[in-house]
Parts: C-alpha cells; structure tokens; sequence
C-alpha cells in the first residue's frame, strides 16, 4: 500500500501502520464531506484511534440527525470516486496562520499557537480541501475502499469541560469490504449481548431522565442478581479475615482535601453542597472513610493486617457521553476493601489479594484477561501526589512483588492512581474492548497524611502501608460484564429466576400453583406464569426473554402421576419427581461432608464443590448433633473420584479438621426423613432445615 508522507515522498507503507494510515485519511475525507455539506463548520481535531476515527466539528447552532450522518457518508463515497490526489505542503509559521485565517480555521490557529516551538506546519490537500497535518496519507482518495460513519457525540474543545462542546462525528474504516462486513457482523452481536438491552427485557434495571443521567435503579429481578454477587464476595472476604463496615456516602471537603482527592480528582467530583457554614460532597471513592476508622482507635503491630471491606456506595461525575448502562454510570456500588499492614506483609497480603481474584475469576470463568502494573506519569505533577521518593519506592515494592509472585504483568505509564502504582486486571469481554474489572493498589501516601500509626515490636510508632483493592470492581460493572458475557443466561444460583412453573392450561393451573408453593417452600426462586396462553409462547418468553434456567412443563399427564416435566436450556425435557429436581437442581452442591471439628470436639456439615474449595473455606457450617450423626454413620456414599479426593484432603489440612464419611445430598436427607419414625422428628426437621438452607447459600457455580 502506498503512502505519501509530509515531505512529498512516496513509500510503501509498513504493515503495521496501514489501518492507521487508512484511518486517518477517511477523517480527512469526512471532514471534506462535511465541509461540502455545511460550509460554515469550523474543525478541531480529527485524528485516527484504535478502532476507528473521528473529527470534532463546530457546527454552530446545527443538530445532526442519523440522516444527516447518512448524507455525510454518501458524500464521502462521491469524493472517493473523485480519485481527488492527496499532496502535503509545508508553509513558516506566519503563512501557515494566514492560510488558516482566510479558512476561518479558528480552532487549528488556536492549536498552532499552543505549539509555540514550531517553525513550520505541514499541510496536506485534496481537491478543495485543506488539512494542518503532520501525515502520511493515502496517495489518493480512491484507496479508500471501506468505511462507515457509525455515530455522533459530543467532545469539549481540548477535552476541557470549560470549553465549548463540539460534535465528534465518529467512523471506521478497513482494507476492504470484508473487514468491513466482519465487523459489522461483531457489531451485531454487540448489540445483541448489550446489558442495555438485555437488562430492560428482562427487567433487571432502568433508567430515567427525570431521576437523572447515569443513575440507575434495580428492579426487583436486577435486585435479586445484585445481593447474590455481594453475598458471594462478601462471603469470600470473611473467610480470610476481613471486617464489613458501613460508612456515609457523604464527606466534608476538608476530608477530601486532607486525603488529596480535592486536589488531584475534584473534576470527576459532583460540586460541594454547604450546609451550616461546611462544606460537603458526595464522595468519589470511600478510602477516607476507612482511613478514619483505622484512626479511631491506638493500634498495635498485632492488630496488622487489619482488613476493612465495604460494599460502597460512590458518586463520580461522568461526563454524559462516557455513560452506559450500569457498566458506567454516575453513582454505583464498589467491592472496595482497605488492608493495613506492616511493610513486611506487604507480599504475603498482595498475594491474598491475588489469589482471590484469580479464585473469582475460576469461579465465573473468567479466562481471557491480563495484569498491568499501572505506574505515574513522573512529568504529570497536577494528576499525581509530588513526592519521587514516596513514588519510586511503591512503584519498586510492587513491582518486585508481582515478580516474585511470578505474575506476568506489563507496565503503562500515567495510568497510576494518583497516590500510589496498582496492580489492574483487564478483562476481554465477548465484544468491545477491554477494561478493568480487579485493582488493587499499594498506598504509602494516604496512611501519611492522615497520621495512621501502630505500635512496633519495639514500641516505636511506624506508618501502616495500606492496599487498596477491588475483586469485582462495582458490583454495577460486574453485573454488566455477566450479562453480556452470559446473554443474560445466568448460572442457575444467580438467576433471578431459578425455575418457571408453566402450566398448559387452566386444568392444570391448580397442580402448578401447589408445585410452585413447594418450591418456593425449598428456597427455590420460581415464578408461575398463569397467563391465558398457549403453552408455546409461554416456553419462548421463559427461555428468550426471562432466561431461566429450569421450565416445568405441567399438563394433564403430570398432574395425574404427581411428577413434573423439566425443560432446560438445551430444550432438554426429563420427567422425574419434584423432590429429585428440588435435590438433583444445580443450584445447590453436588456433596456434603461430614467433618469432626477436633478443638470443638462436635460434627458439622461442609459442602464440597465441583470447581474445588472456593467457597468451602468460609467453612459457616452448621454443629451436626452426634446422635443423628451416629444414625448417618451407616449410610455411606460411593468414594470420591480422584479430584474430589484431592479436594477434600485439602479441606482436612486446611482446617485442621479430620474428615469422616461423605454423603450425597440426596442421600443424606432421605436418611435424615427416615430417621423421623423413630428420632425426636424436632431434631431431625431442625438439621434437615440447617442442611437445605447451607445447599441454597453455597451454590454450585457451572
């Protein structure tokens, strides 16, 4: 592919660069279609990006429509098949601003006079139409053979919300039409997974101006979804020793400026509100708040590491092109955790932290992501805390962490937190690109100007490092990345809706009403659909709209044998007894153990998981009175496979904790009903009632 550079030479253009190139030719041709189009539209800038281009445009009081964006794009077609020459030239600076002023280019003479240095500025032409532009470019403009325009925006002159708002007329190109197509066809399948679109369906969330911009409200089924992510975390975090604690969502500016966010965030701050002569705002993240409550009380080195999580509730002003949905919004929930340590505990605590993310994202399936050690911008001293010593020492502590840790990670500058270097963990999802869902940051800076101490080993007060760190990012962007990842097709133990009783005409409904009773009595969450419709549609609407894992079908034939038929999300039909399906369904675990606590001395019951001991380390099990487990004693299950053994071992070392005997569920509470006839049936109903509460919480994740 050839190209022409600044200086008139024509080459061919190295590989690497050729969309690029492509790109940024197909702005110019845009804004030649637009100039045509709207002669007074006076541009900024209109640069190429990684998956496109635009240009930024004032168009003065005129609001495009998409047929206007048509229009531009037909007249972009019309100058390519004009094969119009594209030819630089180079004029001194005081030709360059004449050139640019008889153009009533007001922007690009406002942009030359920020680049004081230069000399000279380079041009390139084609036909009519004049760009400042340091190049290369196509040679002509029929070498653009596919593009698109694909939207419009708004953008703030020099990404300064005090400027005047222009409109980005965004676009893409390609090498050729097949590029094109391939991409149209991931566009499509972007917006069938958009948690947007999805989310409405299925009524999980929405939105509304008169409630504001990027704030959204869950709806019960959303709700549902929400308080089972944050059960799962939040169950995670105290197995390894963390404290929930609940905070306002509010601070006073003097807060904010103590921890240096009034300083080097303000602008991503809502505005302070005053009441009684102080100042207050809506927080932005809530590390302040947890700094106090380390504060409120002397510390000892014993004390350390000292875990402090929240699920919390933050603000951000976003400006409102960058919102979307719950994945980015102006209020939303954060999975934040502060961890106060010594400088010693640093590794041990960075790898804790690691391991649960990486425990997660097994949990979830989570496969395609990487790690990046996001580092300052030394040059950046208004976005970052002005200390190089503070800066060089965390960015090396952590860096030599994650080596040791042998963690791949790479580095990019200026993408730090502005008190401290972080560890990001970017995801890839189906369709887009990536972003980060996991962070967690090492912190010299905040302990230091809130004054945090704790008492050494040899009583001299020392400055605990704290960790920032975020598992599922918010709870808000999570859930977006599940719904697109999933189509809204949740595992069954997050689905709002476990199982839909759909009965296949009114005969039935009574049958169906006394199955979803059952099922609502076992925990199950079930909806009955009892609308006058025919079985058909009823089937469609449960697995494309409301996604649930489980339809019964219940007609005659099931009301007269007292089973039920179970429909799936492979179309899938069994027919079986709904005390099977209640024991069998997936939600729950796949095993039970019964595991002797040595220091208690008493017998208690633990789950264990298909995909290992992620959740059996919260180790909330329940005491098993020793009569019953007597009783149990003689019922034995089939050994474990070789992994379940492993798993299980595990658990033993893991808890200091002999393990007994295994039983399946189904097993063990067919034993436990058969006990009633001659056992106090109290006893028995109490732990039947324990051991289905401890399968509804710890589920299976598939």
């Amino acid at each position: 592919m050839k190209i022409i550079y600044k200086d008139g030479h024509v080459d061919e253009c190295p590989q690497d660069q050729e969309l690029h190139v492509i790109r940024h030719t197909a702005a110019h041709i845009m804004a030649q279609a637009i100039k045509r189009l709207y002669p007074e539209a006076d541009f900024a800038f209109g640069p190429a990006t990684e998956n496109g281009f635009y240009y930024d445009v004032d168009l003065g009081d005129t609001k495009l429509t998409d047929d206007d964006l048509a229009n531009i794009e037909k007249e972009m077609r019309k100058i390519c098949k004009e094969n119009l020459a594209i030819k630089p030239f180079i004029l001194p600076r005081d030709e360059a601003v004449k050139l640019m002023e008889e153009r009533q280019e007001h922007y690009k003479i406002e942009h030359m006079a920020d680049l004081a240095d230069e000399t000279e500025f380079s041009f390139f032409q084609q036909g009519e139409y004049v760009d400042m532009c340091i190049g290369p470019h196509l040679t002509y403009t029929k070498a653009l053979k596919a593009f698109k325009i694909t939207q419009q925006s708004g953008a703030y002159w020099k990404n300064d919300k005090e400027n005047k708002m222009l409109t980005r007329i965004n676009g893409v190109a390609f090498h050729n039409q097949e590029e094109l197509e391939a991409w149209e066809k991931e566009q499509q399948e972007a917006r069938e997974r958009d948690h947007r679109k999805i989310g409405k369906e299925m009524g999980l969330f929405m939105t509304d101006d008169l409630v504001g911009r990027g704030l959204p409200m869950f709806l019960p089924a959303g709700y549902t979804v929400w308080q089972e992510l944050e059960n799962y975390i939040k169950e995670k975090e105290r197995a390894r020793g963390y404290l929930h604690v609940m905070t306002p969502c509010i601070g006073t500016v003097n807060l904010y400026k103590t921890s240096g966010h009034w300083d080097h965030y303000r602008e991503n701050m809502f505005p302070a509100m005053e009441m009684e002569g102080e100042s207050y705002v809506l927080r932005p993240m809530n590390c302040p708040h947890h700094m106090m409550i380390y504060a409120n009380r002397p510390h000892s080195y014993r004390d350390l590491p000292m875990r402090i999580g929240e699920i919390a509730h933050d603000f951000r002003y976003e400006s409102s092109g960058t919102l979307k949905g719950i994945e980015r919004g102006r209020h939303f929930c954060q999975n934040d955790a502060h961890l106060f340590c010594t400088p010693e505990q640093i590794k041990s605590e960075v790898a804790d932290v690691c391991n649960l993310i990486f425990e997660t994202y097994k949990d979830f399936k989570i496969t395609d992501y990487r790690c990046v050690l996001s580092l300052r911008d030394p040059a950046d001293k208004k976005k970052y805390h002005d200390d190089d010593a503070m800066w060089n020492h965390a960015e090396n502590a952590l860096r030599e962490v994650l080596t040791e840790l042998g963690i791949h990670f790479t580095e990019e500058i200026g993408e730090a937190a502005f008190y401290g270097p972080k560890l990001d963990v970017n995801v890839k999802p189906a369709v887009g690109a990536e972003y980060t869902l996991s962070t967690c940051q090492l912190d010299f800076c905040l302990p230091a100007k809130f004054h945090l101490t704790y008492v050494d080993k040899d009583g001299s007060e020392k400055t605990p490092v704290v960790l920032h760190r975020a598992i599922l990012g918010s709870l808000d962007r999570f859930m977006a990345y599940l719904i697109e990842e999933t189509k809204g097709k949740f595992p069954t133990w997050l689905a709002p809706v476990q199982v839909k009783v759909l009965p296949v005409s009114e005969k039935t409904l009574e049958y169906a009403e006394s199955i979803t009773e059952k099922l609502v009595e076992a925990g199950v969450r079930v909806a009955l659909d009892d609308d006058n419709q025919k079985i058909g549609y009823k089937i469609r609407a449960a697995q494309q709209v409301d996604r649930v894992p489980y339809m019964l079908v219940l007609g005659a034939k099931e009301a007269e044998a007292g089973n039920i038929s179970v429909r799936d999300r492979k179309g899938e039909t069994t027919t079986m007894e709904l005390d099977a399906f209640i024991l069998n369904e997936d939600r729950h675990t796949n095993n039970i153990a019964v595991i002797r606590n040595e220091k208690a001395g008493d017998f208690r019951l633990c789950p264990i998981f298909d995909n290992g001991l992620s959740l059996l380390s919260d180790l909330n099990d329940y005491p098993l009175d020793k009569d019953i487990y007597e009783c149990i004693n003689d019922v034995r299950a089939k050994p474990f496979s070789t992994d379940f053994s492993e798993q299980t071992e595990a658990a033993s070392q893991l808890f200091g904790s002999r393990l007994k005997f295994n039983f399946t569920k189904v097993q063990l509470l067919q034993k436990l009903r058969g006990l009633r006839d001659y056992y106090d049936g109290g006893v028995v109903e109490r732990v039947e009632k324990t051991l289905l509460e401890q399968m509804r919480r710890h589920s299976c994740l598939f």
